[in-house]
């Protein structure tokens, strides 16, 4: 598959599925995160920690890749903002994001890779779970467009997952032993597990390692790794219950990675990576 194919496929996917409502401000897209009120509490504070990362107010913030601006929290991260530029490939996703916030916004369609904005224009921006739908040559790419665009002594916070990191192998290892175990359960009672909803359809998603990320980055521009979340959806949906004490255990997990951030941030699934464009 060519790049620009890949890129078609990515348009399409979130024009005519991911972006599109299935119920009042809940996007298709939202299938893939954990959004049950015993998951709410960590989620929610794991998307703030952006804002530790950005300064606090400027002129302009980029958002690349803004999707539709799907949570609440997202909306915090403009708020000291004059406006808030939104670029995505997706047309729809513009549109919703125009209903979110009206004329806070300037929308435009884009790719993340080929920004068409003028060096330093930006006192801040982020970047939410988009560079993994790029062809994989043009992932350095889209570092340095971004790079390019900040203002200098301004920084990029950019979210993104990790291929296969140690903790989320161990993760699905776990995953993997929970389901064959309540298979045969249920084989020995003769009682089949009902049939497993098909997973939702996705797109292209291709991940790079945190070695990549120093190689291919890190000798470009300053750049920290930090931790956004450090559990996949698989493990959480398996194990975190509120009847197992599931909202006691995330903040646990949340204290040990408010302790250890860079270690999560390497280890686990979502790393925090903060990109920082220095002064003259």
């Amino acid at each position: 598959m060519s790049d620009a194919d890949i890129k078609q496929q990515v348009q399409d996917f979130y024009d005519r599925v991911g972006w599109q409502e299935v119920s009042a401000g809940t996007y298709q897209n939202a299938s893939y995160d954990d959004l049950r009120p015993v998951a709410s509490e960590y989620v929610h504070r794991c998307h703030l920690r952006l804002l530790r990362h950005l300064k606090p107010a400027g002129r302009l913030l980029l958002d690349a890749g803004s999707g539709p601006i799907q949570y609440p929290e997202y909306l915090e991260y403009s708020r000291g903002y004059q406006r808030r530029v939104c670029l995505d490939i997706s047309s729809v996703a513009l549109q919703e994001a125009r209903q979110r916030i009206g004329e806070h916004g300037l929308f435009v369609v884009g790719d993340i890779a080929n920004l068409p904005f003028k060096p330093g224009a930006f006192d801040g921006l982020v970047s939410l779970h988009t560079i993994h739908h790029l062809p994989m040559d043009e992932h350095q790419r889209a570092y340095l467009e971004l790079h390019r665009v900040l203002a200098p002594g301004s920084s990029g916070v950019i979210v993104n997952g990790w291929d296969m990191p140690p903790l989320t192998v161990v993760q699905d290892f776990l995953v993997r032993v929970v389901k064959a175990w309540r298979k045969r359960a249920a084989a020995r009672e003769r009682n089949p597990l009902p049939a497993s909803p098909k997973p939702a359809r996705g797109t292209y998603v291709n991940k790079h390692t945190p070695a990549w990320l120093k190689q291919a980055v890190g000798a470009q521009m300053p750049v920290e790794v930090w931790c956004w979340r450090s559990l996949s959806v698989r493990f959480m949906r398996t194990f975190i219950h509120t009847r197992l004490g599931g909202r006691f255990w995330l903040r646990i997990l949340y204290w040990l990675e408010e302790r250890f951030p860079h270690f999560f941030g390497k280890n686990g699934q979502y790393p925090l990576i903060v990109i920082h464009k220095e002064r003259s």
